[in-house]
């Protein structure tokens, strides 16, 4: 199609272009960012050395033991810098809490003033020399490093599952030392000073008053001018809003809406082959919920459950593991499939061959899914000790897959790319590249884009440079370009039902993208305040983090506007709504949007609060709330939408649909009201009164005032499975069993959704 044939861009280009300025101001910060952590990050010396010039252990060592760190789940099961899983300690926190103890009771003991100032004076001082490499311990502290390989040797080698990790995890006297090597190097980390300044290299991470770690100024000064900026931000925003309707919502109240029968919108046979693709993401969902609620039940008896030696066989550190790898895996699932089917729907034709494409893009998916799944428990088990990294657990939080399946899945990801273009194609040639199916094509390219970016994050590297990267996935592919393309998703959907109009949606899409990234980008830094980074990364991190709550706070009052539109249009149409359940579960991605990426976010993002509550149930609470809450409700309700075509009028269940909306709702408001926020609040109160090392151990987390409340948590778990994820289960079974043969065309024609009749004058 000639060039001069294209539809023009439907909105200002102002829009395109602000976004571009926003995009290359963000991205410009985040390349200096990488090269701050390159040349900032906490050195690995060459050797460490006690008083009298004896080697205690290398570079080599240090690379080794956080090799083996990652290779047995143990980000998974404890931390390090605050990074990781909540039932084992912070291992950073943990030797320099016992170092510390150590080292003091060499001067005298605690009954001493002057065993507690060399105490300080110990750690405090940094005495690696950048000429040599060569970092000096005091003998105090080469006597602390001994004690505790033997410390960490019993921990590791205990015969049973006591500590919820399987018997004799590591044995390996080798491997315990350079384990204890890299505890000693993050520790020494946390409390030496940097060059020239009088905090440490992590910001005086973490709280701990026998080295005098403690907050600094940066996180205090911060911390205000956050939270300025986030109420400054509401106020303009609110203000420019209510002085001028950029929106425009009200265009299609002037419009009557017929809704048609789901029975008679004609599917291609792609679209029918996403019935797959849902009933995939069901069963993977009940996977996921069942290990979070064996991963939970640690916290509540570590010893056993309901009986049984569950860590014998499934140890807290592979159940984790699989539990935050199946979120991702089931939620993209969904939006993978979503894409495939509302492909026809925009072009209203399939090129031929879409569905054998696929069926081969699930069968690639399969194949990542249960072989990283299956890797991952072989290398913590240390059935893979060569590769391990990459065909076992490469052990990075979220990105725990090995490196083989993680390109397979960036492949697979980009093949799903491929099966949209050839669909979109046609349209793409006659659409301005500002329109909504290029941005539909962009958004789509962003996400194995991204999430290639975590190949960057090597287990052989230094931990303050992979935690940088591992955050562009967490973060950025996640809270950005995952965000980007389900609103370009959604968008598109409430423009073929008919409820709003292309401009409006595609103004909405712009200013979404322009308000998530002008704090989204810079704000992954919030992450990354106590990982070894300097206090620039906490200042700008703290500061546009702030600004990441504004648009979900305008975004949410706008909400009610559009719900209020879509009731209008559902009382003046001439047939009912077959999409109510679907709608409520996108209300409530508004809900949990707000409330748990937006309060429970900008809680634990300022630096004052995350000083002390990093790595705790706080940071959980938010996770659940936002990873849930958002996207798994976002991925339930694109599901539902769509098998609502699939699915045959005499055999579909509204019914299953409701009590799936509010069993998994409910469900989620009790994990979060009676279980992770009061134990988050309580945790964060006793770091703060007896210290983050305390609130972080195993005889904390299993102390009778927390076993109550984690118990609390089972009814809500109950039925958030039964009632919640089984219902969807069943519909997704309906889809594949029911799916009626009749509906496979190749190319529909007409109205696909609804059927528009538009009073004169409006377009």
């Amino acid at each position: 199609m000639e060039t001069d044939s294209k539809r023009s861009l439907i909105v200002s280009s102002r829009w395109g272009q602000a976004i571009v300025v926003v995009f290359l101001f963000g991205f410009f910060v985040m390349g200096l960012l990488a090269y701050r952590t390159y040349t900032s990050e906490p050195p690995i010396p060459a050797k460490v050395v006690d008083a009298s010039g004896q080697v205690l252990f290398t570079r080599g060592d240090i690379t080794r033991g956080q090799e083996t760190f990652l290779r047995n789940g143990l980000m998974e099961y404890g931390s390090i810098f605050g990074h990781g899983a909540y039932l084992g300690p912070d291992f950073t926190a943990d030797y320099l809490h016992r170092a510390a103890l150590i080292v003091r009771q060499q001067y005298g003991g605690a009954a001493s003033d002057r065993a507690q100032g060399e105490t300080v004076q110990d750690f405090k001082t940094n005495r690696y020399d950048p000429a040599t490499g060569t970092l000096t311990y005091t003998v105090a502290q080469a006597a602390a490093f001994k004690e505790l390989v033997t410390h960490y040797q019993d921990f590791f080698s205990q015969p049973t599952t006591k500590f919820g990790l399987r018997p004799k995890a590591i044995t390996d006297p080798q491997q315990i030392r350079d384990l204890t090597a890299f505890f000693s190097w993050s520790a020494w980390a946390s409390a030496a000073q940097r060059p020239g300044l009088q905090y440490s290299y992590t910001n005086n991470w973490p709280p701990e008053m026998l080295v005098n770690n403690h907050l600094t100024a940066d996180a205090i000064v911060w911390s205000v001018l956050s939270l300025i900026a986030l109420l400054g931000g509401i106020g303009l925003l609110l203000a420019a809003f209510g002085r001028w309707n950029f929106l425009g919502w009200h265009g299609r109240e002037r419009t009557t809406v017929s809704f048609r029968p789901p029975d008679s919108v004609m599917l291609t046979p792609a679209q029918r082959a996403t019935a797959y693709f849902f009933l995939v993401m069901a069963v993977l969902f009940l996977l996921q919920t069942l290990l979070g609620g064996a991963s939970q039940h640690y916290r509540a008896d570590l010893s056993n459950v309901f009986g049984i030696d569950l860590a014998q066989l499934l140890p807290f550190n592979v159940a984790r593991t699989w539990h935050v790898q199946l979120a991702i895996f089931w939620v993209a699932t969904s939006y993978l499939a979503a894409g495939i089917f509302l492909v026809p729907m925009i072009t209203r034709r399939e090129p031929k061959g879409q569905s054998l494409l696929a069926y081969g893009l699930l069968g690639v998916l399969a194949v990542v899914v249960f072989g990283s799944l299956i890797g991952e428990y072989a290398g913590i088990e240390g059935w893979i000790t060569h590769l391990w990294s990459w065909f076992g657990d490469q052990g990075f939080e979220y990105l725990d897959l090995g490196r083989f399946w993680q390109i397979l899945l960036i492949i697979g990801l980009s093949f799903w790319v491929i099966v949209l273009f050839r669909g979109l194609r046609g349209r793409l040639s006659s659409e301005h590249i500002g329109n909504l199916p290029w941005l539909f094509f962009f958004s789509a390219l962003s996400i194995p884009a991204f999430y290639a970016v975590g190949l960057l994050a090597r287990p052989n590297e230094a931990f303050t440079t992979t935690d940088f990267w591992r955050f562009w996935v967490v973060h950025l592919w996640v809270e950005d370009f995952l965000e980007l393309f389900t609103t370009i998703l959604v968008a598109y959907i409430f423009v073929l039902l008919g409820v709003v109009h292309e401009r409006v949606a595609l103004t909405m899409v712009y200013l979404d993208i322009l308000l998530y990234s002008a704090g989204g980008v810079i704000g992954t830094m919030h992450h990354l305040y106590f990982s070894g980074e300097p206090a620039v990364h906490m200042a700008l991190g703290a500061f546009f983090s702030a600004a990441e709550v504004i648009p979900l706070t305008f975004l949410t009052l706008e909400a009610w506007s559009f719900l209020q539109l879509g009731a209008e249009q559902s009382a003046r149409s001439k047939s009912l709504f077959p999409h109510f359940w679907a709608v409520m579960f996108l209300a409530a991605v508004g809900f949990w949007n707000f409330l748990g990426a937006g309060i429970f976010g900008f809680l634990i993002n300022l630096p004052v609060v995350s000083y002390f509550e990093i790595g705790t149930a706080l940071t959980a609470n938010h996770a659940h709330a936002a990873m849930m809450g958002v996207y798994g409700m976002l991925a339930v309700g694109l599901a539902i939408f769509c098998l609502r075509y699939m699915v045959p009028q005499d055999r579909w269940s509204d019914r299953a649909a409701k009590i799936s909306f509010w069993s998994l709702n409910i469900g989620l408001a009790w994990m979060v009201f009676a279980s992770l926020f009061p134990l988050g609040i309580i945790q964060l109160y006793h770091s703060v009164r007896y210290g983050y090392y305390d609130a972080r151990s195993l005889h904390y987390l299993t102390g009778h005032l927390n076993a109550i409340i984690e118990w609390m948590r089972l009814p809500g778990d109950v039925l958030f499975i039964v009632g919640g994820v089984l219902p969807v289960v069943y519909l997704a079974w309906l889809g594949v069993r029911h799916v009626a043969p009749k509906m496979a065309i190749e190319q529909p024609q007409g109205s696909l959704f609804t059927e528009i009749v538009e009073s004169s004058g409006v377009k």
